[in-house]
């Protein structure tokens, strides 16, 4: 899957936009993050897990799927990238990009999201123990 799959959503210059804040968002911690603009075909979580695993390192990947039609974003991390991206951060990651998508259109909104989750993924991993 391409970082970035679009049908008529988008203009070619936002596609490149995305497709650039892709890469950065992932270089800084070896992540690969993916935004995939799609109608779901069933509940849009499991739709967008199921396009996860199908990414070539799903450990390593961000998948940001946004169902325009619906109204839903929902992002999934792999097991690697969930270290660096927990639940809380992507959740911030949506609200950021659901309160931009008014202001900024669906690229604005989503290129806001990989700036918030390219941030949390610069961050070391979170190692939980029972000592501090």
């Amino acid at each position: 899957m391409a970082p970035v799959a679009t049908g008529e959503v988008l203009s070619a210059r936002e596609y490149a936009d995305i497709e650039r804040a892709t890469k950065r968002a992932g270089d800084p911690a070896g992540l690969t993050f993916s935004v995939l603009f799609a109608t779901a075909d069933g509940e849009p979580r499991l739709y967008a897990e199921r396009a996860h695993n199908s990414l070539p390192e799903p450990s390593r990947s961000v998948l940001i799927f946004v169902d325009a039609a619906a109204r839903r974003v929902e992002v999934v991390t792999g097991a690697t990238a969930e270290r660096h991206i927990d639940d809380r951060a992507a959740q911030l990651a949506v609200l950021a990009m659901t309160a931009g998508f008014p202001i900024g259109g669906l690229a604005g909104g989503v290129i806001d999201g990989l700036r918030m989750l390219g941030q949390y993924g610069d961050r070391p991993p979170v190692q939980h123990t029972d000592t501090p």
